[in-house]
């Protein structure tokens, strides 16, 4: 049997715009964990009405996070990454989950 570390957290968005935020909170938010709906009622709340409003606003705060090298979260995730495949041998990975 292989051993290995994962790391996993939930993800961020591919850059601080629009467009990406909204793709980021369409996959976050029409999981049925994260919005405990039915799933008709949770596309109708996320596409109907989040989607269409949300995105500008939580994009501007991404940008006011973001660093050079890409989302704070992932940036900082990859850094740990790092850091424990130094201390260990055995395959340390990382992954989000949107």
């Amino acid at each position: 049997m292989k051993k290995g570390i994962l790391l996993v957290n939930l993800g961020s968005p591919d850059s601080p715009s629009p467009k990406d935020v909204k793709k980021y909170l369409g996959e976050f938010l029409m999981d049925e964990r994260v919005i405990d709906l039915p799933l008709i009622a949770r596309t109708a709340l996320v596409k109907g009405i989040i989607l269409n409003t949300r995105p500008k606003k939580s994009a501007e705060a991404y940008q006011k996070i973001w660093w050079d090298e890409g989302s704070p979260l992932i940036v900082i995730s990859q850094r740990l990454q790092q850091k424990i495949q130094e201390q260990i041998h055995v395959p340390v990975e990382l992954a989000m989950r949107y």
